[in-house]
């Protein structure tokens, strides 16, 4: 009989996905304040990054189904898109309490790794432009910044483009 692999103390489901599987990433602390309208613009302003480079983690219910759409915090979901993506033909953005319920984390820190549920994933093509990029390591105030083809991989993410930008 196989061994489970240990619990890692301290750590987040989505650290401890990305330590299992050997990936390269690094952890971002930063402090979250509870009044912030944006957690992704947030965590772009408090960690220096460009706001193409922080990714926001959105589940969205498609044609019944959860689906998980990774977009840059300098965009929007473009919902179509996303449908369109997975084969689908309608989408809106899922109930927060079954996102939460779901992926097992909090609004605000929901990551595209370590889910309670793997639900489908799509990750916005414009990922592939940067060496590295930031999504949240499961909770507000703590992003992890890895490889878009590593999250990909992670997360058997297909790419394409599913974000539009900000007016």
């Amino acid at each position: 009989m196989a061994k489970k692999p240990k619990k890692q103390s301290g750590g987040t489901p989505a650290t401890v996905a990305l330590t299992a599987a050997g990936t390269a990433f690094t952890v971002h602390v930063y402090e979250h304040d509870p009044a912030s309208l944006s957690y992704g613009e947030e965590a772009a302003e408090a960690l220096g990054v460009s706001h193409d480079r922080v990714f926001k983690t959105l589940v969205a219910d498609v044609d019944g189904s959860l689906t998980v759409a990774v977009v840059p915090v300098a965009g929007s979901l473009d919902l179509k898109a996303l449908a369109s993506a997975v084969g689908g033909k309608r989408a809106a953005m899922a109930d927060p309490a079954a996102a939460e319920r779901t992926t097992g984390y909090v609004r605000g820190g929901i990551s595209p790794l370590g889910q309670r549920k793997r639900l489908r994933t799509v990750l916005d093509a414009s990922a592939r432009d940067h060496a590295t990029i930031c999504v949240s390591a499961g909770r507000r105030g703590l992003e992890v910044e890895l490889a878009a083809t590593d999250l990909a991989e992670l997360t058997g993410a297909a790419f394409a483009e599913i974000a539009r930008p900000v007016p």
